[in-house]
């Protein structure tokens, strides 16, 4: 296949965010194939230390793209703006919030810089689905807000990790009729104190649970790639056998990306509400 370079237009410049699935390249959609084969050129975060190990996650964006091209794809790496992430610079909501806010202005202005420097529909390739816990859309939005570029922005849609989580331990992640609550690991304890009982946990630094050993996980690390890791159970049974797997994902992979499902005993085979239709 030859590549082909659109040219420079006084139009919209169209960008793809295009989700991915969680690592495995045929967890990719169809519709995600033919997005990542019709754009110019990919704009990749990278977050290699100066002088230190190359980004893992840049280069499982490789490898999944030589899978899928028949082509060097012309592959634009930005070096990811550094993120404030002292505990005692982002303790509280309002610090975490505003750590977050400075690192997207930065990072929208170096996506802006690659697009302007570059003809062509631009491809974002997004881990997982671009809904869960992902910037991306948010960053181009203010990309175009700026007025310097005017932007047809494209969402593609992949497999979550939230639903790879539930495919690969043969779960339904609610019972009959039942609420999911969906967060992230710096906010579990909120959860939990709202009453929240069946609860989908991502984005964790660490896995901290205590007052919750009678709860049941089911838990997941690498989903989708060669460094895969599953544990399920009672968390006072299987906490150190998760530890033990996300050490060896890390070990295998150079990163781990986990997720996990927390069920409160009482939840357990909870009744259809009255009244309820299909789950």
């Amino acid at each position: 296949m030859v590549e082909v370079r659109a040219e420079r237009s006084s139009g919209p410049r169209r960008v793809r965010i295009i989700g991915v699935g969680p690592g495995d390249p045929s967890m990719v959609t169809v519709e995600a194939l033919s997005a990542i084969r019709s754009v110019a050129f990919f704009v990749v975060s990278d977050k290699s230390p100066r002088g230190g190990m190359p980004d893992p996650l840049v280069a499982a964006r490789g490898r999944l793209l030589d899978v899928h091209l028949g082509y060097d794809p012309v592959v634009v790496r930005i070096e990811d703006p550094a993120r404030e992430r002292r505990p005692e610079r982002t303790g509280t909501q309002q610090e975490y919030e505003a750590a977050v806010e400075a690192w997207h202005d930065a990072r929208s202005m170096a996506y802006e810089e690659a697009l302007l420097a570059h003809d062509g529909d631009a491809g974002f390739l997004v881990w997982g689905d671009p809904a869960f816990y992902d910037s991306t859309i948010r960053i181009l939005e203010r990309v175009a807000r700026r007025g310097s570029l005017r932007l047809e922005i494209d969402v593609v849609p992949g497999i979550s990790s939230v639903q790879l989580l539930a495919a690969r331990h043969r779960i339904v992640l609610h019972e009959v009729g039942q609420a999911l609550h969906v967060t992230t690991g710096r906010r579990l304890r909120e959860a939990v104190a709202q009453g929240q009982d069946n609860i989908v946990v991502m984005l964790n630094r660490v896995i901290d649970l205590p007052g919750l050993e009678d709860w049941w996980i089911w838990w997941g690390g690498n989903l989708g790639t060669a460094s895969e890791e599953l544990v399920a159970g009672r968390v006072t049974d299987v906490l150190p056998e998760i530890e033990a797997a996300r050490d060896r994902a890390r070990d295998a992979a150079g990163w781990v990306m986990d997720i996990y499902l927390l069920r409160a005993p009482d939840a357990l085979d909870a009744p259809a509400a009255p009244g309820a239709g299909e789950a």
